[in-house]
């Protein structure tokens, strides 16, 4: 294993970071086992409890299976992890990884018409005071890293309405991941953050609680942007394949 000695002593944060970046790099294969504690330690030059904690941690996340007086082996990161994997997944190895990003934005256009839906159907009016501030807040920041903060707090909104732990665990998850990106993000996204009229047509579906109607305009809204991204994607796939 490719380790790298931790440069400051029982930092269970920065085991555990070099533990996910070798798990997700696809190095050690599902079935396979992590080297002790102990070799562990001394590879990395932390103290054996902070790569106890960190392995301890992994465990939680669903990445390892660690069994007292045993080997700890890994698991499929696919099968046994969550969402709030995403954010890591989406920068493992420190540069973005672009199948992660294209199923992040799938995702995306495929969960928001229907969290809109959800939104107009079971809380329609009541959201009428908050989507219309954040719409008008969109409208008067000229920044193109703020309008996105402001869309995102737009779709907070929507989604709380939705009433859906589940829509609201992911929409935590995908904000997590897409927000390191924003100012990267910020030309490719103006597509979709400066249309204030069509967040005003979402908002006013929403409002008159017309499910339908809401769960169209949000496609039409989020649609343009994430085929944009997804073609960005493309093409650096392309440019980085093998002549």
């Amino acid at each position: 294993m490719p380790l790298q000695p931790v440069n400051r002593r029982s930092v269970p944060d920065e085991v555990f970071d070099q533990l996910f970046g070798e798990l997700v790099s696809g190095s050690l294969a599902p079935g396979e086992s992590l080297p002790s504690e102990r070799r562990l330690a001394e590879v990395l030059g932390v103290s054996r409890p902070a790569v106890r904690e960190a392995l301890q941690r992994l465990a939680h996340a669903g990445l390892v299976e660690v069994r007292q007086g045993d080997t700890t082996t890994v698991r499929d990161i696919r099968r046994a992890g969550g969402l709030d994997l995403l954010p890591r997944l989406l920068f493992a190895g420190g540069e973005i990884d672009l199948g992660v990003a294209r199923s992040i934005l799938e995702a995306r256009l495929h969960v928001g018409p229907k969290i809109a839906e959800l939104a107009a159907r079971r809380r329609g009016p009541a959201l009428a005071a908050p989507l219309r501030a954040a719409v008008r807040k969109l409208d008067d920041d000229t920044d193109p890293v703020n309008r996105q903060r402001h869309a995102l707090t737009f779709w907070e909104h929507v989604t709380d309405a939705a009433e859906s732990v589940t829509f609201r665990l992911m929409f935590n998850s995908l904000r997590a991941a897409y927000e390191p990106a924003l100012e990267a993000l910020a030309h490719v996204m103006a597509a979709e953050v400066d249309r204030t009229d069509a967040y005003t047509a979402l908002t006013d579906a929403i409002v008159r609680g017309d499910a339908s109607a809401a769960r169209a305009r949000a496609e039409d809204l989020l649609r343009p942007a994430t085929e944009a991204l997804i073609d960005v994607i493309d093409q650096l796939e392309e440019s980085h394949e093998p002549a």
